[in-house]
């Protein structure tokens, strides 16, 4: 046993564990930590904004590329032009940053300067200067003065951390109609500097508006509007021009507050042939170059309506115009909520005949339409103006590899305590990610970064994939959730066709966010990988893939195993020829836990078979040997004076009473006793009453240092890398006891079964 002061040290005292209040019950648990993540983290579908084409590219690395050279041709050296957006935060921060210059460049946070390029960065626009800057919870202005010279003006600014803070910014102005729009407005040229800036004065408290001041020095842009002989012709005609044949549709809400029932007139004009739908039924066709049109509606009920127009070009102009009703009780407004909309119809095209969805068809937001070079999506009545999702919520909805963990846990806790709403969380969680996979990608080669999912749709790292591909499989498997076939395959391919291997196959990091993290194998990347090529395998039949997740592990054992210890290193470091000697916690958690995974499903004769189950019974042996008197394992499995981590903890626990449920392990009673320590320690020591975590270790980097692991990674409270492999470990239990005696205080089983007893049963 590995003893040591530190494990009398407690996040939380005593009586405030959830295994105090619980009377030992592991389901009051697992419900307690299920339903504390659900309630921080609500279901949020997208945001849906107004983004102009001709505002400044939003870059792959989710970047903003300000070429303002190219925008003002005629520019001077010596003139200033100036861009500003709004950044808008959940909570005070400290976001990261990132700028390319093409110019000098001064950048200005609520008033603040934050960063001044130098001599060495104006000339270099291909380096990236990084920095961290306070922003507040709210509102932030962010305004960069550039300055002209003869290089360029300008620069390539947004995020500094694509994958952990994949920044938009919005429309600053307030101006009508633009307000709530994504992107950013820049200047006219600019003689001299201003000594006001925009915005100022939301931060200062006091003075005249900072926005109107700029009107008076400027013209924001690109705040396009039609010319008034564009607004003369038919709104299909401005929007998609004369396409003869072609089809394309727009889509309101008609919005009843009279009476229950009411008779309607609408009254209006079009050109080109037309078909209206209300609620799906066709209410008016027509045809011609211009005609007019009644619409009689009998007992409409109170509430909304789907209104759609579908119509095909037969000439030079094509286009509708509803009559207002002439009711106060009666309204058109917006199908879905769209920030810096106004008028009140999105529009759709254009499709030839043949291909066109049908009317019922379009009346979602969650789906691209059309395929190929007639794939499109909404837009509104403004020059180059088009609708898209973005991602805003914390973490619903959104695609890492720690959310695949979470996500995974909760799938299985609704199904352990038969509560589906669990489950249904979950899945609904994965399905806004995988129906949208689609248009994600398509967002992604029409706009240069997605809005969402963009860790899917910019993959290139296992990270990205196989963590919450596992979790999107599994949920499948459950219900069947749209577009995953299309995601899984991406992903499929990533693994095997396009992420970087050793001659031998095994998986290996050629490139890093560092430059220390190349040409480096991380334990980590088996479960990034293993499980999803598992259940993929489930999927399809296709056993490449479960024989290529059982040639990770081997590999990854020739140059991770401790053999005198029987646990692994974290990292093989090419660069230098040898691993980095640190055994981390959960670094180790993820080899077992991946492993456990791939021998359930394994089929009993696979030829790898017995060497994959030597090696989890060696690696299930160095873990017993060094868990703690407090049941926890530590940061640093070896280091006594490292704190007691929950993630790895959780792991430990979860391939002990698997391994022993299906009788892989010689003296199973020695493991169930572990386990049920494991769990004791977890529920008195880092979950409490209200069924938060603590003591998970944040997200790390690699060292050869072990003082980093044990100082400088910090653990975090309800930390997603956490929450759903504890949620596992705890099913575990529920199942161990039930399979192998009575568990009923959670601090060990009243029967030591051997392992023939466990064996006897099918695999679970």
């Amino acid at each position: 046993m590995n003893k040591s002061m530190h494990e009398q040290k407690r996040y939380f005292h005593e009586n405030s564990s959830i295994a105090r209040h619980t009377g030992g019950r592991i389901e009051l648990a697992l419900a307690a930590v299920a339903s504390r993540y659900i309630g921080a983290h609500p279901p949020e579908p997208p945001v849906y904004r107004i983004h102009s084409r001709r505002g400044f590219r939003r870059l792959e690395d989710c970047r903003y590329d300000m070429n303002l050279a190219e925008r003002w041709p005629d520019l001077s050296s010596g003139q200033y032009v100036y861009v500003w957006g709004m950044l808008w935060n959940e909570q005070d921060a400290e976001t990261p940053f990132s700028i390319s210059c093409y110019s000098p460049v001064k950048i200005y946070i609520n008033g603040s300067m934050v960063f001044q390029s130098n001599l060495n960065d104006d000339v270099f626009p291909d380096r990236k200067a990084y920095f961290r800057a306070k922003t507040q919870k709210g509102r932030n202005d962010i305004v960069l003065e550039f300055v002209a010279v003869g290089t360029g003006c300008g620069g390539i600014f947004g995020t500094g951390s694509v994958k952990g803070a994949p920044l938009h910014f919005l429309d600053p102005t307030d101006e009508p109609g633009w307000n709530g729009c994504e992107g950013w407005v820049y200047s006219e040229p600019q003689q001299k500097p201003w000594s006001k800036l925009p915005g100022c004065d939301r931060h200062e408290g006091a003075g005249s508006s900072r926005v109107e001041d700029c009107r008076e020095l400027t013209a924001w842009h690109p705040h396009a509007q039609w010319s008034a002989k564009e607004l003369e012709g038919g709104c299909f005609s401005r929007m998609f021009g004369p396409a003869h044949g072609a089809k394309a549709f727009a889509w309101c809400k008609l919005d009843v507050r009279g009476a229950m029932q009411s008779d309607l007139m609408l009254k209006g004009s079009y050109q080109g042939d037309i078909a209206v739908y209300v609620n799906g039924h066709s209410v008016f066709q027509g045809e011609g170059e211009d005609g007019r049109f009644e619409i009689q509606l009998q007992n409409i009920a109170y509430g909304t309506h789907d209104l759609v127009v579908e119509s095909v070009c037969r000439g030079e102009e094509w286009g509708f115009i509803f009559h207002e009703p002439g009711m106060a009780s009666i309204r058109f407004v917006p199908p879905y909520p769209v920030e810096g909309m106004v008028e009140p119809w999105l529009y759709l095209g254009v499709f030839s005949e043949r291909e066109a969805p049908s009317a019922a068809e379009i009346i979602v937001m969650d789906k691209l339409f059309g395929q190929g070079k007639e794939a499109a999506y909404w837009r509104v009545d403004r020059p180059d103006c088009w609708v898209r999702p973005y991602l805003e919520s914390p973490l619903y909805g959104r695609w890492n590899y720690p959310l695949g963990v979470t996500l995974y846990g909760l799938l299985k806790t609704g199904a352990a305590l038969s509560a589906p709403h669990y489950t249904q969380y979950a899945a609904d969680h994965i399905e806004q990610c995988s129906k949208l996979y689609e248009y994600a990608q398509w967002d992604r080669d029409r706009y240069g970064a997605p809005g969402i999912n963009h860790q899917l749709v910019l993959i290139d790292s296992l990270d990205d994939c196989g963590s919450f591909g596992a979790a999107m499989l599994e949920a499948h498997k459950l219900r069947p959730l749209q577009g995953v076939e299309g995601a899984a395959a991406h992903i499929a391919h990533y693994i095997t066709e396009v992420q970087d291997r050793l001659p031998g196959g095994a998986f290996y990091r050629t490139r890093g966010t560092v430059d220390f993290m190349q040409d480096t194998m991380w334990c980590d990347d088996l479960y990034m990988s293993t499980p999803f090529l598992c259940k993929y395998y489930e999927l399809t039949g296709n056993e490449a893939y479960l024989d290529d997740a059982a040639s990770q592990f081997l590999q990854y054992k020739a140059r991770l195993f401790i053999p005198e210890l029987g646990i692994m290193h974290h990292v093989f470091d090419d660069k230098f020829g040898k691993p980095n000697g640190v055994p981390w916690g959960r670094g180790n958690g993820w080899v077992i836990f991946s492993l456990t995974e791939l021998l359930n499903i394994m089929p009993p004769n696979h030829r790898l078979r017995p060497e994959l189950l030597n090696f989890y019974c060696a690696l299930c042996q160095g873990y017993r040997e060094l868990q703690s008197d407090s049941g926890m394992w530590h940061q640093v499995l070896t280091d006594s004076e490292s704190y007691d981590e929950a993630s790895c903890t959780a792991m430990f626990i979860y391939a002990f009473a698997h391994g022993v449920r299906n009788g892989w392990l010689e003296e199973p009673a020695l493991y169930v006793e572990a386990a049920m320590r494991g769990w004791k320690g977890l529920s008195e020591r880092c979950i409490d009453a209200h069924g938060n975590v603590y003591g998970v270790c944040r997200g790390s980097g690699y060292s050869f240092n072990k003082l980093y692991y044990k100082d400088e990674l910090t653990w975090q409270l309800n930390d997603t890398h956490g929450i759903g492999i504890i949620l596992l470990a705890g099913i575990e239990i529920l199942r161990l006891g039930q399979k192998g005696g009575s568990v009923e205080d959670g601090t060990g089983c009243t029967v030591i079964p051997t392992r023939k007893e466990y064996a006897a049963s099918p695999q679970e």
